[in-house]
């Protein structure tokens, strides 16, 4: 079975502020994509609409074994939460500068699909640089201490 899929990319452009974790709207050839590790967060980001929570931009690659009800790579999924979740989230979603981005996919304990989203605010340049700074030290200190 597959360990779940991170974003590396959404730890190193935003501060992620606020984690949830919500269900997925999937077809079966979708779950059986994700569960080999077939998965792609290069565009992925998420939206309202209509007072529900999508996922725009997520990359689950057609099922290797699918036939003809094989489902399409890139479409708009539906996320899960309950209502008070997704009124905070778009309460906080009216401060200037914050986003809602997909930080992994992973199955629970009852195998179902899950989405942790983060409510995130985008990093500078200089931001960046220090992450890349800490991220050097500590490798630094790793391997004087092996």
């Amino acid at each position: 079975m597959a360990k779940e899929m991170n974003n590396r990319q959404a730890y190193y452009n935003y501060f992620i502020e606020d984690k949830y974790v919500a269900g997925v709207v999937l077809l079966g050839t979708e779950v059986k994509s994700i569960r080999e590790g077939k998965v792609s967060f290069n565009d992925a980001f998420c939206l309202f609409d209509d007072n529900e929570l999508w996922v725009r931009g997520l990359y689950i690659a057609e099922y290797s074994h699918g036939t003809v009800n094989n489902h399409i790579a890139v479409h708009d999924r539906k996320l899960l939460l309950q209502k008070r979740e997704l009124k905070k989230l778009q309460s906080k979603l009216k401060d200037k500068g914050l986003t809602v981005v997909p930080l992994k996919v992973f199955l629970n304990e009852k195998n179902f699909v899950k989405i942790e989203i983060g409510l995130a605010k985008g990093k500078k340049n200089y931001d960046k640089r220090e992450t890349i700074k800490a991220r050097d030290i500590s490798k630094e200190i790793k391997s004087y201490l092996v």
